[in-house]
């Protein structure tokens, strides 16, 4: 269990980029809460939940031992007293090689605890690239039904 207490969903984010960069794998699984509901999804790649499921499939990501440049952008951030979900602009890249012109986009979900902040939610996926994304919906065209 981590000892690593996380005040606010930001420090929480902000190590999980950290841990992403280094390929650390003990200070990935640092920010993530050990509830067997956890759940990450890696562009192009199946739907991974549990705590153990989670630390392997990074485990196998950080094997390589690749080093990672990463720049998130265009945080969209809500909050409420005991969750928080972040929309995200990933991107990553090997060191020293440019920047991506097409980032992943990405939510992340947060949950206070006892032990501070911790992400529930990675969920990872490519953008289309410039020109394929459709027109945003009008108010007239949105649909009346709420979910």
């Amino acid at each position: 269990m981590s000892t690593k207490i996380f005040t606010t969903p930001q420090d929480c984010e902000a190590a999980f980029y950290d841990a992403l960069e280094k390929s650390d794998l003990e200070a990935m699984m640092a920010v993530w809460a050990e509830d067997e509901d956890v759940l990450c999804i890696h562009p192009g790649g199946p739907r991974v939940s549990g705590h153990a499921a989670i630390r392997e499939i990074w485990r196998q990501m950080f094997a390589g031992g690749a080093r990672l440049a990463v720049y998130v952008g265009q945080v969209m951030a809500t909050q409420a007293m005991m969750m928080a979900a972040h929309s995200v602009h990933e991107f990553i890249s090997m060191k020293g090689e440019p920047r991506p012109a097409h980032p992943v986009v990405a939510t992340n979900v947060y949950i206070r605890s006892g032990n501070g902040w911790r992400m529930i939610v990675h969920h990872a996926s490519a953008t289309p690239q410039k020109g394929a994304q459709p027109a945003e919906s009008t108010p007239a065209q949105r649909p009346k039904t709420l979910h």
